[in-house]
C-alpha cells in the first residue's frame, strides 16, 4: 500500500496526531522486485527486523538503509533499480525484540552495528547512504557521533536536530498532546505486530510495552530540563564528515531541526531544500524526491549530475498563506547558505496606539522607529485554539483533513477571530510595497507575571486586506527559563542576538514573578512574501492547547519607552522594509537602519522599572473588562 494511504489511515482510525508518522508517499514501487525478509542479531542479543528489496535477482548494489520505528511497510524513499532497499525497524518497535528508549544510546549503537553487518553481506557493494523521514532521520542526527561504518552520505528529511528544542519541549514548553500522540503512534503500530511477536519471542510484547511506557514517562513528565537524557537524543557531533541533504518544509511541525542540521554540516558538503515535510508538498512539485535521486546517484554511484553544483540552499517560500503554498502558491529563492547572506533583522518596535484592525484587548501597532505611546499592557494567558497558535502542529494536521475544514470553516485558523481576544496583538500599517522575509526572528519582550511560571507564546501573522491573519510562525519559552547561551545564539553583523539559543539547563523560580524582566524568545524561521496591501502582526497569548498548562495568572508587557520591547524581523536583501513601512510622519527614522546595540550577554541581569502601579491597574481592569461580558460598561468603558 501507498505510504500516503497508508499513513492517513491509521491516523484517522487511531485518532491522533503522530509527528513521526509517514505522510507522505516513496518513490513508486519498482517492477519485478525481490524482497527478503532477515533478523540481525545486535552485540546484547536483540533480534532486529529488517526487510531487503530490490530488484530481482538481489546482487550486490550500493544499499540505502531506513531506520524506522513503524514497523514493517513504512519505508518513505525507494530508490531506483540501480540500488537495494533495506528497512530496519528499531529495538522495541514493529517486529524487532528488546526495549525501545525514544531514540536513545541503545538505538544508536544499534545504528552502528546494523551498518557494519550491512557493509559485509553480498547484497551490499560496500556503498551505503541513509535515508530518513521524521523518526528516522532524527535517529541519524542522534547517532552521527558514533562511526558509521560504510556510509557515504545521507538525506534526511523533516527531523530534530535536537529533540528538546525541535519537537517535544520547544523553548522549554511541554508539547505534550503531539508527545503523547508519537508514543501512542509507535505503540500502536507495535502492537499490530503481536502475532508476530509471540511467534518469534512470546516475552517481546511485554518488552515493547515497558520501554513504551518507559520512554513516555521519561520524555514527556521527569525531564522538563534539558538533562543529560535529552542531550542523549540531540546531535551531539560529526565523526563521519558525511555530506547532508537536508529536507523540510517551512510549516513543518521539526522545520527548525533541517535547518540547524544544514548549518552544523555545511562544511561536509551539505545542502539544505526547502520542499515539503509533514503537511505534504505544494502541488506541481515532487517534494524533493527527484534531488534526493540524484544526491544518492553522484555519492554512492559516482554519476556527475551536477547536483552538488546546485545552490546550497533552496527555499520554497509561501506566498502569505500556508494552505494557498501547498495549492502551488508559493516562491522559490536560492542562496548561498543559510541565513541567506545579506539578511537585515529589522526592529518592530511593539506600540500601545492601537491599529484599528486586530480584536484583541489592546489592538496596539508594530512601529518602525520608536513606539508612540508606552506603558504596561496585561492579558490572562488562556490555552488556545491550536489550529491558530500552533502552526507547525496545525499543519501535520492538515494532511489528515485539516486543510479541508479549515476551507470549510476559514475562522478555524484565523488569527483575527475569537482565538486573539484574550491576548496583546500588535500590527503594522499596510505594506507600501512587498517585503520578503526568511530567516529565523526573535522577540525582545519585558514581561511579568502573577503566576509561578508562564508560558510566552508568540505568533507572527500575514494579515490579508480583507482583515484575515494568516499565522506563519511561532515562537515559545516559559518564563523559568529566561537566560540564553550566548556563545551558541546567532547574531547580526552588529552584534545582536537574532535567534536565541536558550539556556534550559535549570529553571530559575519565580523568573518574572510580580517584576518584569527582558526575554528573548526564539521564533522559527519564517519563508514568506508579504505583499503590498498586506500587513505584519504579532501576538502575544496564551499556550497552545496542545502544550501542558501552567498556573493560570496575568501577564504584563512592558511596551515603548527605554524598557519597551521589540521583534527583530529577518529580510531578505531585495526588499526594503523602510519603503515599505516608512517611521511615523512625527518620528524620523534611524539614519541607518538597523536594531540597537546587542543586549548584554545575560539579559536578565538587567531589570527594566516596573510600571507605575496606576497604569498596571488601569490595563488590567481593561482585560477583565474585556473577557467578562459587562463588565466594561461596570468599569466606564463605553
Amino acid at each position: 500500500m501507498n505510504p500516503l494511504r497508508r499513513a492517513s489511515l491509521i491516523v484517522a482510525a487511531v485518532g491522533l496526531l503522530a509527528p513521526f508518522l509517514v505522510v507522505t508517499s516513496s518513490s513508486p514501487a519498482l517492477a519485478d522486485t525481490a524482497t527478503e525478509q532477515i533478523r540481525f542479531t545486535t552485540s546484547d542479543g536483540v533480534q532486529l527486523q529488517t526487510t531487503l528489496t530490490g530488484p530481482g535477482p538481489i546482487t550486490a548494489r550500493p544499499t540505502v538503509i531506513e531506520f524506522t520505528p513503524y514497523g514493517p511497510g513504512s519505508a518513505t524513499f525507494t530508490p531506483d533499480e540501480n540500488y537495494n532497499h533495506l528497512l530496519v525497524q528499531l529495538r522495541g518497535t514493529g517486529s524487532s525484540s528488546g526495549s525501545f528508549d525514544a531514540l536513545g544510546p541503545r538505538s544508536q549503537q544499534d545504528v552502528s552495528e546494523t551498518l557494519q553487518w550491512a557493509c559485509q553481506q553480498p547484497w551490499s557493494n560496500g556503498r551505503l547512504g541513509l535515508h530518513g523521514f521524521s523518526a528516522s532521520a532524527i535517529i541519524v542526527y542522534n547517532s552521527m557521533h558514533l562511526e558509521l561504518p560504510c556510509v557515504d552520505t545521507a538525506t534526511l528529511r523533516s527531523g530534530t536536530f535536537e529533540l528538546y528544542r525541535d519537537l517535544l519541549v520547544p523553548g522549554g514548553v511541554s508539547n505534550i498532546v503531539p508527545g503523547a500522540a508519537v508514543i501512542l503512534g509507535i505503540g500502536g503500530l507495535a502492537l499490530m505486530q503481536g502475532p508476530n511477536r509471540l511467534a518469534t519471542d512470546p516475552l517481546a510484547s511485554v518488552d515493547a510495552i515497558v520501554g513504551l511506557l518507559d520512554s513516555g514517562v521519561q520524555a514527556g513528565l521527569l525531564h522538563p530540563t534539558l538533562d543529560a537524557f535529552w542531550r542523549d537524543r540531540g546531535f551531539r557531533g560529526d565523526a563521519n564528515d558525511l555530506p547532508i541533504l537536508a529536507v523540510n518544509g517551512i510549516f513543518d511541525v521539526e522545520s527548525r531541526g533541517a535547518f540547524e542540521g544544514y548549518q552544523e554540516l555545511r562544511d561536509n558538503g551539505s545542502h539544505l531544500l526547502l520542499a515539503g515535510g509533514h503537511d505534504g508538498y505544494p502541488a506541481g512539485t515532487d517534494g524533493g524526491q527527484a534531488d534526493m535521486q540524484a544526491w544518492f546517484d553522484h555519492y554512492l554511484r559516482d554519476i556527475d549530475n551536477g547536483i552538488t553544483d546546485e545552490p546550497a540552499v533552496q527555499l520554497t517560500l509561501s506566498d502569505g498563506d500556508r494552505e494557498d503554498m501547498l495549492a502551488g502558491q508559493l516562491l522559490h529563492r536560492d542562496a548561498t547558505d543559510w541565513p541567506v547572506p545579506g539578511t537585515t533583522w529589522e526592529a518592530l518596535n511593539l506600540d500601545a496606539t492601537s491599529s484599528g484592525t486586530a480584536h484583541t484587548l489592546n489592538d496596539g501597532s508594530l512601529t518602525f522607529g520608536p513606539a508612540k505611546q508606552a506603558g504596561p499592557q496585561t492579558y490572562v494567558p488562556l490555552p488556545t485554539n491550536p489550529l491558530a497558535t500552533d502552526s507547525p502542529t496545525a499543519s501535520l494536521l492538515g494532511v489528515a483533513g485539516l486543510n479541508m475544514l479549515t476551507a470549510a470553516i476559514p475562522g478555524l485558523n484565523d488569527m483575527n477571530g475569537l482565538i486573539g481576544l484574550p491576548g496583546l496583538s500588535y500590527t503594522s500599517p499596510a505594506l507600501a510595497e512587498d517585503v520578503v522575509a526568511a530567516g529565523p526572528a526573535s522577540l525582545e519582550v519585558n514581561l511579568s507575571t502573577t503566576s509561578p511560571e508562564t508560558a510566552i507564546w508568540a505568533v507572527v501573522s500575514d494579515v490579508h486586506p480583507d482583515g484575515t491573519a494568516h499565522p506563519l510562525t511561532v515562537g515559545r519559552l516559559l518564563s523559568s527559563f529566561p537566560d540564553i547561551v550566548e556563545e551558541k545564539s546567532l547574531k547580526d553583523e552588529n552584534g545582536t542576538v537574532v535567534q536565541p539559543y536558550g539556556d534550559y539547563s535549570t529553571k530559575t523560580p519565580l523568573a518574572g514573578f510580580l517584576a518584569p524582566r527582558l526575554y528573548q524568545v526564539e521564533l522559527w524561521p519564517i519563508a514568506n512574501r508579504f505583499k503590498e496591501g498586506h500587513r505584519i502582526r504579532l501576538d502575544i497569548v496564551g499556550a497552545s492547547a496542545f502544550s501542558l498548562p501552567t498556573i493560570p495568572g496575568i501577564n504584563t508587557v512592558n511596551v515603548g519607552g527605554t524598557s519597551g520591547s521589540r521583534l527583530l524581523f529577518p529580510v531578505l536583501p531585495e526588499s526594503d522594509l523602510s519603503a515599505a513601512l516608512p517611521a511615523p510622519a512625527a518620528v524620523a527614522p534611524p539614519a541607518v537602519v538597523a536594531p540597537p546595540a546587542a543586549p548584554a550577554a545575560q539579559p536578565t541581569a538587567s531589570t527594566p522599572p516596573a510600571a507605575p502601579v496606576a497604569a498596571v491597574l488601569t490595563s488590567l481592569l481593561k482585560t477583565v473588562g474585556g473577557l467578562v461580558p459587562g463588565l466594561g460598561s461596570l468599569l466606564g468603558r463605553r
